[in-house]
């Protein structure tokens, strides 16, 4: 049995495709017919090879054929022209039954890319997810931003910043997110995102350096979120529902000291709870909050609840020892004094002894929430700052106290920590993060690639409006010493925002207390997956261990982790110090995902066709610029540990096992830097995402050596758009000592047209002893190192049929079998000198005939064209045929499924071609190819004999009358050594003999090869359905079969590819190398 050897290279869908099959077009039919039966179509073990080629099979999520019964597959008539490569080149039905069956599930990134060989074993088909854009991307990005820091910090914030500053700290960074979810909209439409949500869709966009360390820093930023809600959580239990909980109790100076030690214990409770908490019912306790925020904004437009606060002079007092804000009442004619005096006294006595200030200062009592009428707006537009310890106070009038040394032990509102502009920015911004949440569940959407951009930029929209609406109503409504008494004191111990909420202040109290909680449980099952991810990447190794965990795919090792780092930011014991740490890691992701967009976007590398097109790279820079400020306005030290942690990883990856170059000076550095970076392209071939085409280009020259096609220049400079690499190369017959002259002005020549054609490329000239040795040597050695081309480009021999030597069209039948052996890609254009040069085209197609699935490469040059000005006016339009058995309906749509995961904008029409009769004009078009094939062959070999009459007349005289045999060999030994003299004076007179006209009849007689009628219609019948449907597209693009096995049928081969271009102007063919070369992974 002939089994096909397969090189292990990148598949367009992520994973490993077939490299190379050899083609085996001399195999019989049972014989192909059993190894169809045998070898599945582009289907990949990763058991241990079979074949002996030592490279390891992949399985694609994509093409993984499992079918055993494919023996009458290519059967019929219409697809003879393209049955001896079946085996590596399905037809495209066949690739689009498996397509069908593809569910974008999430299975963890490496079940997509790498599974280990047990788990890709235990893969278990899921059902196709059905969430949509509300459910789906909306929500849980609206339920992940709005959170903690809204109900704990947003009033405290507004109160010490003022209106203004809070406004700008809430523009800057809700800015900082939209332009962030931009950018990650773009990568995320940009192919399949499946598991490890940002963290994948980095470490693809800007490799693994980039990724792991990126990574590390999204997982610690959600670890440290995860400490965050916790701590948010105990300050409202202890804070606000269970004041009397608390174990640790201190008097007013060491009272902050009691709340830490009360948080970190509490805090290791909750967090050991948590961590043993299965995620079951968190998503519906997290959905209630969008009902409390409603509770809130409503409470607030209402104004139903009116508060008083007590201030002593134009201090806040703390409303807890007191019930009433007066120093003494009379009850019955009597003056008593009130809780509050005994407060500042040393006893109820009117005549006790009292604070200074408490004694000269009124109280008074003013209303909390005045409302928007009330003017309060203005006395909030500025903001309030101060140290740790400062007195809050009102902006009214009042005696001071000439001794200030109690004040710290009297019941005032003061600032618990130092208050600057920078802190409330590193405070404030984990409010806005959680815009990830969208594409971290990318693989339980229905349609992740419009869901993702729309769910997530109204969510940040939606909560944009809504932080930026409470500022406003928050410093228009409330007083100014109310917003900056951050616990609640003055209102008897109430968390702030909740005194706005209807019915009860429990509404918003319980609800905050459960959303912390949910997030707390988000954070602490989603950071042990991310880590798992990383983990399981094996870019850094010392986490190996942390990618294992239960049989169920629970991260056991990453949760433990996971649980230690968390109790670190539970020993820090305040939210306030917590916030900016986590801030810091959130935005180096931030910076990250900008950077990856505007790289991408700037190098314009083929894989980068985001469906999303509302981006731009200047955007992208934009918002890591607004990261990178952020972090170092939070907290330049925080900013300075993060990049060092970040910097760290790169580099540990980066030189993992990795020679350090330098040089010696400046040319030295730079000769080193593209050393280096040659010997690291060569380590491997690249990924599919960053295949694009790097051309070779043959051109050939007259007997000026001035180019014969320039427009072959043209075509390559629109395709390349001057990315990646060209080298165009030509061939001198001769030797190099002779010709070293003509090869220099050769050079020159090719270099001025490629200057006039704007073509950024090499030059190669070769000087050879015969042009098919001169190409093969240029398809070899062009390129060094991993900086060799991957595709020929080559004009079609348009005289081939009107030269007297076959040499030509032998030269291109050759190239094109070395471009095959070589896998690399073949381009052939007809007519190149009627493609355009630097015109724009009007309105109109690029239609691509997809007959077999080759590699992609037929999707992919469309779109390349289409990015260059004279072909960006023109749509793609792709056909593709369906046989008898084929359901042409159905084909259309996984068709259009296709091209819609691939990012390609494309009309899609499925043209059915039934098997039908040879007709009589095929079988005499056939024939006559035939007879001209023989009568060519004849007229050859009396050529040759002509020659060889030449070659003989000097001794004719010699043997004329020949009557020895000695005399005989004497003369011929100088001729030819192997003719006997039978056969000398036989074919000496075989020209005298009348055989011309039976030879004449012989080829009228003949009957044609059924091999060759079966080719011909296949060109013939395509032919028809192209002209019919592309006649009028500026470039029509086929798959070019692959030339016979047998050497023989040669020049029915190039009559074949004739018949099949017959009729159109502007015609490509294309053939794969062996390799997929389009994806739909990210």
């Amino acid at each position: 049995m002939v089994v096909p050897v397969a090189h292990a290279e990148e598949s367009a869908f992520g994973d490993e495709a077939d490299g190379d099959s050899v083609f085996d077009a001399g195999a019989g039919e049972g014989e192909r017919a059993e190894r169809r039966g045998s070898v599945p179509i582009l289907r990949y073990s990763r058991e241990p090879n079979k074949y002996g080629d030592g490279n390891p099979r992949e399985s694609s999520p994509f093409i993984n054929n499992t079918d055993d019964n494919k023996g009458n597959l290519y059967d019929g008539k219409n697809m003879a022209l393209f049955e001896e490569e079946m085996d590596s080149n399905p037809m495209v039905s066949s690739l689009l039954s498996k397509l069908a069956n593809y569910t974008n599930l999430t299975q963890g990134v490496r079940e997509h890319e790498e599974a280990d060989e047990d788990e890709g074993a235990k893969k278990q088909t899921v059902k196709s997810p059905q969430m949509g854009t509300f459910i789906g991307v909306y929500l849980p990005c609206l339920q992940n931003i709005l959170g903690v820091i809204l109900f704990l910090r947003m009033t405290w914030i507004v109160g010490t910043a003022g209106i203004l500053e809070a406004f700008i700290i809430v523009t800057m960074c809700c800015s900082c997110t939209m332009l962030t979810a931009i950018s990650m909209s773009a990568i995320a439409t940009n192919g399949v995102v499946p598991a490890g949500g940002s963290y994948y869709m980095i470490s693809r966009s800007l490799g693994p350096e980039f990724g792991g360390a990126v990574g590390l820093c999204f997982y610690l930023g959600t670890t440290f979120a995860g400490a965050m809600y916790i701590l948010g959580t105990i300050e409202i239990l202890l804070t606000y529902i269970v004041p009397s909980a608390a174990i640790f109790k201190a008097e007013k100076a060491e009272e902050a000291d009691a709340l830490l030690n009360n948080m970190r214990v509490y805090g290791t409770c909750c967090l050991t709870l948590m961590a043993l908490v299965v995620f079951v019912g968190v998503k519906y306790v997290n959905k209630l909050a969008l009902v409390f925020l409603a509770c809130v904004v409503l409470s607030i437009l209402k104004k139903l609840i009116f508060i008083k606060v007590c201030l002593l002079g134009n201090r806040t007092l703390q409303n807890h020892g007191f019930d009433k804000c007066m120093k003494t009442e009379i009850i019955d004619n009597v003056t008593m004094t009130t809780k509050l005096w005994s407060l500042f006294c040393k006893g109820p006595e009117l005549n006790a002894s009292c604070s200074e200030y408490f004694s000269l200062n009124n109280v008074t009592e003013i209303q909390g929430i005045p409302g928007l009428t009330s003017g309060v707006i203005s006395e909030n537009l500025w903001g309030s700052y101060g140290p740790a310890g400062m007195l809050v106070e009102k902006a009214i009038p009042s005696v001071p106290a000439s001794d200030a040394s109690q004040d710290k032990h009297m019941p005032y509102v003061v600032n618990d920590i130092t208050a600057f502009f920078t802190l409330l920015v590193g405070i404030y911004f984990p409010s806005v993060t959680g815009i990830m949440a969208g594409s971290n569940r990318s693989g339980d959407l229905r349609d992740a690639q419009r869901s993702i951009p729309i769910g997530t930029i109204l969510a940040i929209a939606t909560t944009t409006i809504i932080y930026l609406s409470c500022v406003v109503v928050f410093g228009a409504c409330i007083e100014g010493v109310v917003l900056r008494d951050k616990f609640g004191d003055s209102v008897k111990g109430n968390l702030v925002i909740g005194t706005l909420s209807w019915p009860s202040p429990w509404v918003i109290v319980i609800g905050s207390f459960f959303s912390c909680c949910g997030a707390g449980l988000q954070s602490l099952t989603g950071a042990p997956r991310l880590l798992q991810a990383i983990a399981r990447d094996g870019i850094v190794p010392f986490l190996q261990v942390f990618g294992h965990g239960k049989a169920n795919g629970e991260p056991t090792w990453a949760l433990l982790l996971t649980a230690v780092i968390c109790e670190c930011g539970i020993l820090i014991a305040s939210l306030d110090a917590v916030a900016p740490i986590l801030s810091m890691f959130f935005l180096m992701c931030y910076l990250f995902v900008n950077l990856a967009c505007a790289l991408q976007t700037l190098l314009r590398t083929p894989n980068w066709r985001p469906r999303f097109k509302y981006y731009h790279w200047t955007l992208s820079f934009l918002g890591m610029s607004l990261c990178l400020a952020l972090m170092f306005i939070s907290s330049w030290y925080y900013a300075l540990v993060a990049m060092l942690i970040a910097g760290c990883i790169y580099k540990y990856i980066e030189y993992r096992g990795a020679e350090k170059e330098w040089g010696d000076g400046i040319r030295g550095l730079s000769l080193n830097a593209a050393r280096y970076a040659l010997i690291r392209l060569e380590e491997a071939p690249p990924h599919t995402k960053n295949w694009r085409p790097q051309l070779l280009v043959l051109l050939n020259l007259d007997s000026e050596l001035s180019v014969k096609h320039p427009r072959l220049l043209s075509f390559t400079t629109q395709l390349k758009a001057g990315k990646g690499l060209t080298v165009v190369g030509s061939v001198l017959e001769g030797t190099y000592l002779t010709r070293e002259s003509d090869g220099k002005r050769a050079e020159q020549s090719i270099k001025s047209a490629m200057a006039s054609e704007k073509t950024k490329g090499f030059c190669h000239v070769v000087v050879s002893s015969n042009l098919r040795d001169g190409f093969s040597h240029l398809i070899q050695s062009a390129g060094l190192g991993g900086m060799k081309h991957n595709s020929v480009l080559m004009a079609w021999p348009a005289s081939w049929r009107q030269s007297n030597d076959p040499q030509s069209w032998k030269n291109f039948i050759e190239t094109v079998r070395e471009t095959t052996a070589a896998h690399q890609a073949l381009l052939v254009a007809k007519n190149v000198d009627s493609f355009p040069h630097q015109e724009r085209l009007a309105e109109g197609t690029i239609d691509v005939w997809w007959i077999v699935h080759d590699g992609g490469l037929l999707m992919l040059l469309p779109f390349l064209l289409q990015q260059h000005k004279v072909w960006r006016k023109c749509k793609m339009r792709i056909f593709t045929v369906a046989q008898l058995d084929d359901n042409s309906i159905q084909m259309k749509k996984d068709l259009q499924m296709f091209l819609y995961h691939l990012r390609l904008n494309a009309e899609v029409e499925v043209v059915e071609m039934h098997d039908s009769d040879i007709s009589a004009f095929t079988y005499e078009k056939t024939l006559v190819m035939e007879q001209r094939s023989q009568m060519l062959k004849q007229m050859q070999l009396s050529r040759t004999e002509r020659e060889r009459e030449v070659m003989l007349h000097d001794t004719r005289s010699v043997y004329e009358g020949i009557c020895s045999d000695h005399i005989f060999i004497n003369a011929y030994l100088r001729v030819h050594m192997t003719w006997t003299k039978d056969k000398f004076c036989t074919e000496r007179n075989r020209n005298r003999e009348p055989n011309a006209s039976v030879a004449v009849r012989d080829l009228f007689n003949m009957k044609p090869n059924q091999s060759n009628v079966r080719c011909m219609h296949t060109a013939v019948k395509l032919n028809e359905v192209v002209v019919n449907k592309s006649q009028g597209a500026h470039l029509v693009l086929l798959n070019m079969p692959g030339p016979p096995k047998s050497r023989g049928g040669d020049e029915n081969y190039m009559e074949f590819l004739e018949v099949l271009m017959e009729g159109l102007n502007r015609v490509l063919l294309v053939r794969g190398g062996g390799r997929e070369v389009i994806t739909i992974y990210s």
